[in-house]
């Protein structure tokens, strides 16, 4: 199996590690039925984080190339006849991809925040807090936010108690986050006044959703994600460059 430079961080890595094993997939070397390396060895392999194995898995399983199976890991599955897949034709480049998606996650995730102030369990609201502290500490010490914010996101969607919201988010997983790249900064940035308020906005919804407001939750999701939709459509307004840029 190819190595992926881990230097490239900024290029979506998930992406790379998801190609080299639909290559794998492709050249018969997991068949049908075959387990794929597990978690841990994929991450000792391409020197990545749980996370983005994660979410290079979850590309496949989009894709219908992989299952997992409770308790025995993710296995390769027959190759059907291509068809084609949704959200296939997403380009992250562009702000009206990011625009388009950022409208589908307002009306998508402002019910998520809301039926998981009204559904949640003590475990879960402790996983929603331990992924609001990791966003905390990416911000603190000038990491990247883009896995810790997904996490938080997603750890929403699992409190709604309805496994379609999880799934969902998993599937539009590699345009959710804005890139700063559409700023003209550096490949895996984020986008310059992204994380203004992203802690405090975050700590909103967190806190309706602990004290189990859901109207509170759906508010403050709306505001959030409005916030970064009225952003883009500046952005898009003030672009002067070509039609096929944006």
């Amino acid at each position: 199996m190819e190595a992926v430079n881990t230097m490239e961080r900024g290029t979506s890595l998930a992406a790379k590690i998801s190609a080299a094993l639909r290559r794998d997939l492709a050249e018969g070397v997991f068949r049908p039925g075959d387990r794929l390396p597990s978690e841990s060895a994929l991450t000792r392999e391409y020197s990545v984080s749980r996370t983005v194995v994660r979410e290079a898995i979850a590309i496949l399983r989009a894709d219908g190339l992989v299952e997992a199976r409770k308790g025995a890991g993710i296995f390769a599955l027959e190759t059907k006849p291509e068809k084609e897949q949704p959200f296939k034709d997403l380009k992250t480049e562009r702000i009206s991809s990011v625009i388009e998606l950022l409208e589908l996650r307002t009306v998508f995730e402002v019910e998520s925040a809301g039926l998981a102030a009204a559904r949640r369990s003590p475990a879960q609201i402790e996983t929603i807090l331990e992924a609001h502290h990791r966003v905390g500490e990416c911000l603190a010490t000038g990491n990247p936010t883009r896995d810790a914010d997904f996490e938080l996101h997603l750890a929403i969607a699992e409190a709604t108690q309805n496994r379609r919201f999880p799934e969902f988010l998993q599937l539009i997983r590699t345009g959710i986050i804005p890139r700063g790249e559409l700023q003209g900064s550096a490949p895996g940035s984020r986008p310059k006044d992204y994380n203004l308020h992203l802690q405090e906005e975050h700590g909103q919804i967190v806190e309706a959703i602990i004290e189990g407001n859901a109207e509170a939750a759906r508010e403050r999701m709306r505001a959030h994600l409005r916030g970064s939709l009225d952003r883009y459509n500046a952005l898009l307004r003030s672009r002067t460059m070509s039609p096929d840029a944006i």
